[in-house]
């Protein structure tokens, strides 16, 4: 039985080829599952300015790399934003 940890979990599920660490939509994977961690702990801790900054960076790092996603592949795109479910569709 092998272990894998959600990071590797993520990066196999949104590369295009065995070696794919860096491509846009495993860094958009990437980035949404540190969303979301970083939102479920600004929940319980609302006065914690440094890590919301941090989230804020994040989220607009996002952002940009979906945008230049849509750009340049939309079908990619389509497919990177169905499967983590973060936007509704145009």
């Amino acid at each position: 039985m092998t272990f894998l940890s959600p990071k590797r979990e993520l990066v196999d599920e949104f590369r295009d080829h065995p070696s794919d660490t860096g491509s846009a939509p495993v860094q958009i994977a990437m980035l949404s599952a540190r969303i979301e961690e970083l939102t479920e702990h600004l929940k319980t801790r609302k006065k914690d300015r440094h890590s919301r900054y941090g989230l804020l960076r994040m989220v607009g790092r996002r952002r940009r790399l979906l945008k230049y996603l849509r750009g340049k592949d939309p079908e990619r795109y389509r497919d990177a934003i169905t499967k983590l479910g973060i936007r509704a569709q145009r």
